[in-house]
């Protein structure tokens, strides 16, 4: 069993917005139609702790598969954990009354992947960014109207865009819209998952600086779920190395593309473009696929693909330590 990563010690606890200890979600494999009976469990997410703290980004990085979705979809309160606890500024989440998660939830917004699928295409843009304000706030109508524009300017749109349907747009600009959007409540918290991955090359860098400005400017914390490295490094305060359901590696994203320590972790760095094209990196090819979360490997969950896998491997499950201040590793070999 995993346990919580721990902040530097020159941080401050109450600093902490987000925080997962130990958090799982299985999922019933059923077999029958009339009487289901429980045969399985996936275990999609088994055992993930992390914090994320106020004006930061937290990258959850992994391959497809390893749980980084449903991690996501709990943080936004959209699955309900199997075990574990899920705080918000201190406070349990799912232990709360409906109003507690209401709460939530407009503190915690969501930017997707795919922008197309979560705009209305039937609705105008001013009442796709108007909408959570009317179901959430008792404003005017002018005061919705000033805050729809002012939003739009933030991403870099214009009023005239308002009257508009989500298909006049460009993909880029529907990521942008699904940006305002989600800074219409002032969260505390956007959730971003795989933001720029649907996008053109040349449009990513745009909207990865844009998400960095406004950061800055409102101070939210981000919890970005992501395969591509790139984005990881240029976004991230912190990253999370997920693998079958668990955290590997945590520590700064500087300290993990300097020096990163899990097996895995190298094997993911290994398979990624490099930042120039003169820069020469070690390549390794791991052996086999992803085993099934429905029956994960004993011991270590990567040991069957490791290629430092020892004895032990298979029969203990390392617990993620801190192997240097502030850079925790799930592997027998620290």
């Amino acid at each position: 069993m995993t346990t919580p990563a721990m902040l530097p010690e020159n941080s401050d606890g109450e600093n902490v917005v987000l925080e997962a200890r130990d958090v799982k979600k299985h999922f019933p494999v059923t077999k029958g139609v009339l009487i289901s009976k429980v045969t399985g469990w996936i275990k999609a997410v088994d055992g993930v702790s992390f914090q994320l703290r106020t004006g930061e980004t937290l990258g959850i990085v992994g391959e497809s598969g390893c749980g980084k979705t449903t991690t996501a979809k709990m943080m936004l309160a959209l699955e309900r954990p199997t075990s574990g606890s899920i705080l918000f500024e201190g406070e349990e989440v799912h232990q709360g009354s409906t109003a507690v998660i209401k709460a939530y939830r407009s503190s915690v917004q969501a930017v997707f992947q795919d922008p197309w699928s979560s705009l209305n295409p039937r609705m105008r843009i001013k009442d796709l960014i108007a909408e959570p304000m009317v179901i959430n706030w008792q404003l005017s109508r002018k005061q919705v109207q000033e805050r729809v524009i002012e939003l739009l300017q933030e991403v870099g749109l214009s009023s005239y865009h308002a009257n508009l349907y989500p298909h006049e747009f460009s993909g880029g600009q529907r990521q942008r819209l699904a940006i305002a959007r989600a800074l219409a409540l002032n969260p505390k918290v956007i959730v971003l998952d795989e933001p720029v991955s649907a996008l053109d090359v040349s449009i990513r860098a745009q909207i990865m600086n844009l998400l960095k400005d406004l950061q800055k400017e409102h101070n939210v914390s981000y919890l970005l779920i992501a395969h591509h490295l790139a984005t990881v490094r240029h976004m991230s305060s912190y990253v999370a190395v997920m693998y079958l359901g668990q955290i590997v590696e945590y520590t700064e994203v500087r300290e993990l593309f300097n020096n990163p320590l899990h097996p895995y972790t190298k094997a993911l760095m290994s398979a990624s473009l490099p930042s120039h094209p003169d820069i020469k990196q070690e390549e390794i090819i791991l052996p086999g696929e992803v085993p099934s979360p429905l029956n994960p490997p004993e011991g270590c969950r990567f040991h069957p693909r490791c290629p430092f896998a020892m004895d032990r491997c298979a029969v203990e499950v390392p617990e993620l330590k801190e192997h240097t201040p502030g850079h925790q590793v799930s592997c027998h070999l620290y």
